[in-house]
């Protein structure tokens, strides 16, 4: 398929988990795919490596104008960078709180902010954020990640309501528990990894992880041609997680 033959995208945090499943799955459907994160050493053609830090706004912007002016151009933006963290709201200090709310709010806002000038100029223009059924849903053990990722469908809305009349769609999705490594790590650091794995599956009604390649088929499919009338919308993907409500099983 070649259904983003002729556009540009760039995926923040695109050298692993949700961020490398999107950015190939875009460049296998045409698009020249700028890929941004703090090592991209393992990323290879097609797809373009940039260097940078989203905390550091000079390096996002370094990294969006030289992937802009190499590709020609950006019609795509996936704000996907982000990292976790686990406990209660007493468990994370300050310091902790300002780190992540730095990477997942704000990281979003510097990108953003750098790629609106070349998505302006674009016929075509999309950015989708990468959300979390956690800004949805009240999750134990989750308090300052979804305190992060709840800030961040707000500010897909508010983005969404300011760009609109600029011909430049926002939307966000929201993922369920994803196989990545970030949940690999979780799992290696649990008491019994195989006992953790098997609960955060059971709690999403398809009995399983969602996959990075799910997700990324979500972010396609809203950052593409077919969604021209979509923005301001958070497309689940989860498992059913956040809607559904099942009987539990037959024993």
């Amino acid at each position: 398929m070649s259904d983003f033959q002729g556009l540009n995208a760039l995926v923040t945090g695109g050298a692993s988990g949700i961020g490398r499943a999107t950015a190939a799955l875009l460049a296998a459907h045409g698009a020249q795919v700028a890929v941004v994160d703090r090592d991209p050493s393992g990323v290879a053609k097609p797809l373009h490596p940039y260097t940078a830090d989203v905390t550091d706004d000079a390096s996002v912007r370094e990294a969006v104008a030289a992937a802009a002016a190499d590709l020609g151009g950006l019609d795509i933006l996936v704000n996907n960078a982000g990292i976790g963290a686990q406990g209660t709201v007493e468990d994370n200090d300050d310091a902790q709180w300002r780190a992540v709310l730095d990477v997942n709010v704000l990281g979003i806002v510097r990108t953003t902010r750098a790629a609106l000038p070349h998505l302006r100029a674009s016929s075509h223009a999309a950015i989708v954020n990468t959300c979390s059924i956690a800004a949805t849903a009240g999750l134990p053990q989750r308090a300052l990640y979804a305190a992060s990722k709840g800030a961040v469908l707000s500010l897909t809305l508010a983005m969404a309501a300011d760009h609109v009349r600029e011909g430049i769609r926002v939307n966000c999705v929201n993922p369920g528990t994803v196989d990545t490594p970030w949940i690999g790590r979780l799992l290696d650091a649990a008491p019994d990894p195989a006992a953790e794995r098997a609960a955060l599956a059971a709690r999403q009604p398809t009995g399983r992880l969602v996959t990075a390649d799910e997700v990324a088929g979500a972010i396609a499919y809203l950052a593409g041609p077919l969604s021209g009338a979509t923005t301001g919308t958070a497309l689940a993907v989860d498992g059913g997680m956040q809607g559904l409500r099942l009987r539990p099983a037959a024993s």
